[in-house]
């Protein structure tokens, strides 16, 4: 569907006159706005009051160098990133992403989607997104830990526990948090939640590591019970297999499921009678290995290089949990065609905008990645909240949190598609009620 509305048309082109060459951000800004063309017509003094046109540009962006020495002495330099999107909700929350692949463009739009994601938690949280170009793969510890420092000693300065509180995404798991978490404590000397996705020993949150699998799985129950379907004996081919599509693994084999794909960057396995989460987690994580030796403990698996093929593996339930754009138009259709009725993002806006539309247009149930993954950050607030009381949860305390934090989610995104007659569009729904909650603060904070 393309944009007839005058007003957002002319907001688009501005997007993409000062962020020229930025695809990623593009694409989430016209996914958004598409979606907002019905609320516009319901709410006209939404042009007046600029509420879009203010939302679509950063309250902040931050670029920084980072230099740090290898283990041979070199001195190495990377590009390190943080834009602060929007306040509205509440302090800055979003991810710090390490992947050679990031740039300006990558965090922008990872920051936009995070104000809606945050919004539909329905907890008080702004949006924002950083990161660098720096690649931990093939780096030693200490290489890892200079780098982390390094980074850590600018970000600093622009960070805080009631400002803006980073996470982990790509790239960056605990070990990366720890560090990072241990320089801010050096330079500030001070001990609190300015980072979420810590270790359990210096105030991390049982959960967290299973949150964006769990909560991602959660939310595609409810979205299949209410179809009066279940992940129970159904097949699910999940991409990727880092901690979301690890944990997703998990938690769709404890609802009944069987994972009969999994992929890395390198291709993907295949096995009809059910993957061994447990074993693909001891590969990547302990061993760090390529996903393809998975077929040398059980040889009745099949490996296939190339990882886009993972979508030709007949299944019952999609989950894309790698990266974004994984789906398109030829491997919706493949899934389709195969007998695919849902599908759940588990990753960043990992179907295109034509793989999209192929699923509504087939009827596939479809929850979209900003709803469907909020349950880390969900999960991260938590986190906060654990550390402002200087308290530690239960896992049963935090997981039942979770369950319902994803359950608020589907209803609003169901009843918001439905309001504006969309009903069954969670896409459009999601968005809609993502953008009502923060703009409905802009308004009531005036002109900032």
């Amino acid at each position: 569907m393309a944009l007839s509305n005058k007003y957002l048309k002319n907001v688009v082109v501005t997007v993409k006159r000062r962020n020229p060459c930025e695809s990623e951000f593009h694409q989430a800004v016209e996914e958004v706005l598409e979606s907002l063309e019905c609320v516009l017509e319901k709410n006209p003094g939404l042009e007046r009051t600029g509420i879009i046109d203010r939302i679509v540009e950063p309250e902040r962006q931050i670029l920084f160098r980072v230099p740090w020495m290898d283990d041979a002495g070199a001195v190495r330099v990377n590009r390190g990133f943080r834009v602060e999107f929007s306040s509205a909700l509440g302090p800055y929350k979003g991810g710090l992403r390490f992947h050679p692949s990031v740039y300006l463009g990558i965090i922008n739009f990872l920051g936009f989607e995070q104000i809606f994601k945050n919004s539909l938690t329905g907890l008080p949280l702004g949006g924002a997104k950083g990161g660098s170009d720096f690649d931990p793969k093939g780096k030693s510890e200490l290489e890892v830990m200079r780098f982390c420092q390094s980074f850590m000693t600018e970000l600093s300065k622009h960070i805080g526990a009631d400002t803006d509180i980073p996470a982990g995404d790509i790239g960056v798991g605990s070990r990366e948090i720890g560090y990072m978490f241990g320089q801010y404590k050096r330079i500030k000397n001070e001990f609190v939640g300015v980072l979420t996705g810590k270790d359990l020993a210096h105030g991390g949150s049982l959960v967290r590591t299973e949150a964006t699998g769990y909560g991602l799985c959660y939310l595609t129950e409810i979205m299949l019970n209410d179809a009066k379907r279940s992940f129970k004996g159904s097949s699910v081919t999940i991409s990727g297999s880092g901690n979301v599509a690890l944990y997703a693994a998990e938690k769709a084999i404890q609802l009944g499921g069987r994972v009969v794909a999994m992929s890395d960057s390198g291709g993907y396995i295949h096995d009809p009678d059910g993957i061994d989460p447990a074993c693909v987690k001891q590969l990547k994580e302990v061993e760090r290995k390529r996903i393809g030796e998975y077929v040398k403990i059980y040889p009745k698996a099949a490996y296939t290089e190339g990882c886009a093929g993972i979508w030709s593996v007949p299944c019952d339930i999609a989950l894309p949990c790698a990266t974004q754009n994984d789906i398109d138009k030829k491997s919706a259709e493949l899934l389709i065609r195969n007998g695919c009725f849902a599908v759940g993002e588990g990753a960043n806006m990992p179907s295109t905008p034509e793989a999209i539309i192929a699923f509504q247009k087939a009827g596939i149930l479809f929850a979209p990645a900003k709803a469907a993954n909020a349950g880390g950050v969900a999960t991260s607030h938590l986190e906060m909240s654990q550390n402002s009381q200087r308290v530690t949860w239960s896992f049963e305390k935090v997981d039942a949190k979770l369950k319902q934090i994803m359950e608020n989610i589907y209803m609003s995104m169901r009843d918001a598609a439905k309001e504006y007659g969309y009903e069954g569009n969670f896409a459009r729904g999601a968005n809609i009620a993502g953008f009502l909650k923060v703009a409905e603060a802009m308004k009531s904070q005036g002109v900032v």
